[in-house]
């Protein structure tokens, strides 16, 4: 997601609503992973208030004071797991010394659905633009799982900077052809096929962004499907 979800949108269930359609159990266990907010206690707490409302067994896990012995067991116990916005850089190298980048990988080929927001979308993908290293300056991170290829950009309409910023990279060569979501926009992918666009907006869109052999940049927006009503958007 390249925004959206419970953190952005408290009175739009549609994205967290579909993340929880693709899990394997009729009533899923969701695990949070709050770290690239430095396991915030209101974050935590704003996620168990969301899916309270839901038909699922939310859990959190904390890293930075750790309670669980066995990540692998736990991990693979889940059906989903949603990571959450805040420092990607900061949380990939906690996931790291901690060993959960590993077993993430394990839980993906196991088919756990693996999801999150602007840093909790930056991990899953080798590369991505993130704000990671100042607020005031966008800059490329190639150090990303590596699950799904290429680069990413979250908030694509969301900040006014991230656009040009992400087209200037792939067009200088920094980062790699890449997928670009708005505030409300999802990327599904199977494997590491992106098979749909989903929407919680229904203006929301997805792009790829492609480097040319004149060191320019072609934008494609992706077809999306919006989750909701046009009745229940115009309520909004």
């Amino acid at each position: 997601m390249g925004g959206g979800g419970f953190s952005m949108e408290p009175d739009n269930p549609l994205l967290d609503e579909f993340v929880l359609s693709l899990a394997r159990s009729p009533r899923p266990s969701v695990c949070f992973l709050p770290t690239a907010s430095g396991d915030a206690d209101s974050y935590t707490a704003q996620f168990y208030r969301a899916f309270a409302a839901f038909d699922c067994k939310p859990t959190d896990l904390r890293l930075f004071d750790r309670e669980v012995l066995d990540l692998e067991a736990f991990v693979l116990a889940q059906d989903v797991i949603y990571a959450g916005g805040g420092n990607t850089a900061s949380m990939l190298a906690v996931w790291r010394a901690h060993g959960l980048d590993r077993i993430l990988r394990r839980a993906w080929e196991e088919g756990i659905v693996l999801c999150g927001l602007s840093a909790g979308m930056n991990c899953w993908f080798s590369e991505s633009v993130t704000d990671s290293f100042g607020l005031s300056r966008l800059a490329p991170l190639h150090d990303g799982l590596g699950l799904l290829s290429g680069s990413c950009c979250p908030h694509y309409d969301g900040q006014a900077e991230r656009r040009p910023t992400f087209r200037g990279l792939i067009a200088a060569g920094e980062l790699a052809d890449g997928v670009a979501a708005d505030d409300g926009a999802g990327l599904v992918f199977h494997g590491e096929t992106l098979s749909e666009v989903v929407t919680s907006r229904p203006d929301a869109a997805a792009y790829r962004v492609s480097r040319t052999a004149d060191e320019q940049t072609t934008e494609e927006r992706i077809p999306t499907r919006y989750l909701g009503t046009v009745e229940a958007a115009r309520t909004r």
